[in-house]
């Protein structure tokens, strides 16, 4: 057997494996980290911005559905909820001046919120995006995860125009899983 028809096979048992895209993910990201440091912290080379880019490259290089990487990248996704409840152990350290500063806090929440979703239902009308899709961008865009299940239960993550023209590389229905 030649050396590419192994690597082939040896690819074809890995991809397969979960333990590969959770792999490929911590080391992507760690990799992004390093980078970012070694750049004096540069916005530019932003970790998670450069892990995603490493990441999509690799699963359209191996033609990779996206499915099959979160399948095995889900633990991943698993852990965002306690890392988000994890966050509110320092902040109740900062209490005393979270309340000094309440007004530019919730001003900053407010307009960040109004500025997140105005530039996702604009994005989405600009590449031509249903009514639909809008409406179920629109409460998914301000950063608070208790507004991140509604649109699964609106038929907009279905039924998105928007969409359906990367999804195919990604051999993927939706960006979600679960839409």
């Amino acid at each position: 057997m030649s050396a590419p028809a192994k690597l082939s096979e040896i690819w074809v048992f890995l991809a397969q494996s979960p333990l590969l895209w959770l792999s490929l993910t911590l080391l992507a990201y760690l990799g992004a980290l390093w980078l970012h440091t070694r750049s004096g912290r540069n916005p530019v080379v932003n970790p998670v911005l450069v892990s995603v880019i490493v990441i999509v490259s690799v699963l359209l290089l191996t033609r990779t559905p996206y499915d099959t990487y979160f399948e095995g990248a889900k633990f991943v996704h698993f852990l965002i909820g306690p890392a988000t409840v994890a966050l509110a152990v320092p902040l109740y350290s900062q209490v005393g001046r979270l309340r000094r500063l309440w007004l530019p806090i919730g001003v900053a929440l407010l307009v960040g919120s109004v500025a997140a979703i105005v530039s996702a239902i604009g994005i989405a009308w600009v590449l031509g995006g249903s009514h639909e899709l809008m409406m179920s961008l629109a409460p998914k865009s301000p950063p608070c995860p208790s507004q991140w299940a509604w649109p699964r239960r609106s038929a907009g993550c279905r039924r998105s125009r928007l969409w359906r023209r990367p999804l195919p590389a990604f051999r993927a229905r939706s960006w979600r899983p679960g839409c």
